[in-house]
């Protein structure tokens, strides 16, 4: 995960600040103000994400990350969904061929009015953030950065088999090659459209001519230990009343404290080829550490310890949760 430019975080929190009330009242009108829809279970989300990472590192071009697709594609079609599987061969930043798979799964294909969630399901090839430099040349096993968003979609998949009163159809959307963005030890080399490979390539070949949903929300980096959800901003540039409904609706199903009001960073994921190419509104619920001296993205971005160890179920709950409240508010 992914090229960012960090905002200027005191101006950003007094933004924030000045900002949290009107978002609030405005959020209140767009989602239900009391819970609804299935009780998303963290045990179960927790046991996709340890799957996939059985696999080992989800790497491009690797036996890994073949049998994983193959996985994923499988479990979706175990939870009823009809899944269209986009192959395209795209370049890497150092000229590698990669040979990708964005995988689309449709929850309700008869419907006409759509949501979109969307997460990564490759895992990053170097471990470049590492404190350790012996490790920048490894692969990440990508539990967080990866994993738990591809995880979390699986279990919403499963609750919607029974869901009857939801009144959107549902389409989850894993992106190919997100992370295979130029390393930080090659210092000779700069490419911001290094990143997001696969959401660029499906902007620009939508997987059903005409395509179009309500909004988008994706997953990234869901799952971590100790991880709040500061309001992206580049989401907030394309899709505040998103925004507003998403964090709304985490304060309704109180995990607030996980989502707070706050502006956390302008990032290069894969929503802006969504919001850019496609036209089609999509947020970032990605987690903010302002003050982890290993990174803002959290102590185990881009390094060996990205593992199920540092997935937290509380985590994976709070997101999860919140993501069923706002489609079960859809009318």
């Amino acid at each position: 995960m992914r090229n960012f430019v960090w905002a200027t975080i005191a101006v950003a929190l007094i933004f924030g600040s000045c900002k949290s009330n009107k978002q609030a009242l405005n959020g209140v009108d767009l989602v239900s103000q009391v819970p609804v829809g299935p009780s998303f279970v963290a045990d179960s989300a927790f046991a996709y994400c340890e799957a996939q990472c059985e696999f080992g590192p989800r790497t491009m071009n690797s036996k890994a990350h073949d049998d994983c697709e193959k996985w994923i594609v499988n479990k979706f079609k175990q939870f009823g969904c009809e899944v269209t599987v986009q192959k395209a061969d795209l370049n890497g930043y150092d000229g590698t061929v990669l040979h990708s798979t964005n995988i689309i799964a449709a929850n309700k294909p008869e419907q006409t009015e759509r949501v979109m969630l969307c997460a990564h399901w490759d895992s990053r090839p170097w471990a470049d953030n590492d404190p350790d430099s012996a490790n920048w040349h490894k692969p990440v096993m990508a539990a967080d950065d990866g994993a738990s968003g591809v995880a979390v979609m699986l279990e919403i998949a499963r609750l919607l088999q029974q869901a009857d009163s939801l009144k959107v159809g549902i389409d989850f959307i894993c992106f190919d090659a997100e992370d295979w963005g130029v390393p930080q030890w090659d210092t000779s080399t700069y490419n911001s459209e290094s990143w997001a490979l696969g959401a660029q390539y499906w902007s620009d070949n939508l997987h059903k001519a005409g395509y179009k949903a309500r909004y988008g929300i994706l997953l990234d980096m869901v799952g971590g230990q100790g991880a709040h959800f500061y309001q992206e901003g580049m989401s907030k540039q394309y899709a505040q009343n998103i925004v507003d409904k998403v964090w709304a609706a985490a304060k309704v199903m109180g995990f607030g404290s996980y989502f707070p009001d706050q502006v956390g960073a302008k990032i290069t994921d894969d929503h802006i080829p969504v919001n850019e190419k496609a036209r089609i509104q999509c947020i970032d619920i990605i987690p903010f550490y302002p003050n982890c001296e290993q990174s803002n993205f959290g102590p185990t971005w881009h390094t060996v310890n990205d593992d199920m160890q540092h997935i937290d179920k509380n985590t994976l709950q709070a997101v999860g949760q919140t993501v069923i409240q706002v489609l079960f508010s859809e009318k």
